[in-house]
């Protein structure tokens, strides 16, 4: 992982140029986060701008010289930020609503699965389409820390060492964090297999 601490001394100073590059590196990770939070691409591209701006008005308070304390700085402003956008609707969904197909087709193509021949594929597509919701539904049965750990591990991808920096534990937490995130993410998706089995059965 490259190095932070020198942008993050000319971030603090105001360094146009340094607060892009920390923007860019981070921005896949930080909207990767909130968009396992919120109903749609649009909400999440809006919160994740937010976030970034509290970034460029709070970072020349930022104690932080690494990317784990950065990292969990930007986690505990999106925590915020998601909060707000559910307690000015009045409510937090157990579960995230489903989002539209223009959501499902942005985040294929962020896994590398959406290849072009296969665009136009309306098989493809639907079935890509159910896949992600199940994930997402999946994703959002998790506790937070493990869904802390999934962003750093996956979307990030630090190593167990700064994922424990990142949310305050120690190595060995961490490997229990993501053995049971993932456990319990391949039973759910088992679980909803089987009921998309059940559904085609019936048809």
């Amino acid at each position: 992982m490259e190095a932070i601490g020198p942008f993050l001394d000319r971030a603090r100073q105001g360094d146009g140029e340094a607060l892009s590059a920390l923007y860019q590196q981070f921005l896949p990770g930080i909207f990767g986060y909130v968009a396992m939070r919120v109903p749609d691409r649009a909400t999440a591209e809006d919160l994740t701008s937010e976030v970034f701006l509290q970034m460029v008005a709070g970072i020349h308070n930022l104690k932080a010289n690494d990317a784990a304390g950065f990292t969990a700085w930007l986690l505990r402003i999106a925590r915020v930020a998601v909060a707000g956008y559910y307690r000015k609707r009045t409510q937090q969904p157990a579960l995230l609503p489903l989002p539209g197909e223009s959501w499902e087709e942005m985040q294929i193509e962020q896994q590398g699965i959406l290849q072009d021949h296969l665009v136009g594929d309306p098989a493809f597509t639907l079935e890509a389409r159910e896949d992600w919701l199940a994930v997402v539904q999946a994703i959002n049965l998790l506790t937070e820390e493990q869904r802390q750990v999934l962003v750093a591990r996956l979307i990030l991808g630090y190593d167990l060492a700064t994922t424990a920096r990142v949310i305050g534990k120690k190595t060995n937490a961490v490997k229990a964090l993501q053995f049971r995130a993932l456990k319990s993410l391949q039973r759910l998706l088992d679980e909803s297999q089987a009921q998309k089995k059940k559904r085609e059965e019936i048809r």
